[in-house]
C-alpha cells in the first residue's frame, strides 16, 4: 500500500534548480535573464573609490568645520584647559598639604601678608584713598570705559 501511494517525481525535476520545471516549448524567450554574475572585485574597487574620495574631500571638511564652529571649539578647550588646571592645582596643593613643616610656614606666610596689608591700606584714611584709586584704575583697565 505504501507503494502505491508514493509518488515518484520526474528526473528533470530533481536535476533543476529549486525543482521548477522550465516551461515547454518555445516559451522560454519571454523570461526575465538573470542578472550578471556576482563580482567580487568590481565591489571592491567601487568601495576603494568611494574611500579614496572621502579622504581626498576629508581636509576640506575639517577645515570648513573649524571655520564654522571656530569660537565653540576654543570655548569648549578653554573650559576644557581651566577643568585640568585646577585638577592639577589641587592635586598639587594636596601634596604639599602633607609635607610636615611646608603647610604651617605657608600658613604663617599668609597670615604675615593678611596683616601687612591691613597695616599698610586699612589703618589710614589716606591709604585707603590710594587703595581704591588703585582698584578703579585696574577694574577700569580690566573692563574699559
Amino acid at each position: 500500500m505504501e507503494t502505491e501511494q508514493k509518488q515518484l517525481e520526474p528526473v528533470d525535476a530533481i536535476a533543476a534548480p529549486g525543482g521548477i520545471l522550465p516551461p515547454a516549448g518555445g516559451e522560454t524567450a519571454h523570461l526575465s535573464k538573470l542578472p550578471p554574475a556576482y563580482e567580487p572585485e568590481a565591489q571592491w574597487r567601487r568601495v576603494a573609490r568611494r574611500i579614496t574620495e572621502f579622504l581626498e574631500q576629508l581636509p576640506a571638511y575639517v577645515s570648513g568645520f573649524f571655520q564654522k564652529y571656530q569660537r565653540s571649539l576654543i570655548n569648549v578647550a578653554l573650559i576644557l584647559t581651566a577643568i585640568i588646571t585646577v585638577k592639577v592645582v589641587a592635586a598639587i596643593l594636596g601634596a604639599i598639604n602633607y609635607i610636615p613643616l611646608l603647610s604651617p610656614s605657608f600658613e604663617l606666610i599668609g597670615i604675615g601678608y593678611f596683616t601687612w596689608f591691613c597695616l599698610r591700606y586699612l589703618t589710614k584714611s589716606e591709604t585707603r584713598q590710594e587703595l581704591t584709586e588703585k582698584i578703579r584704575l585696574f577694574k577700569q583697565e580690566i573692563v574699559g570705559e
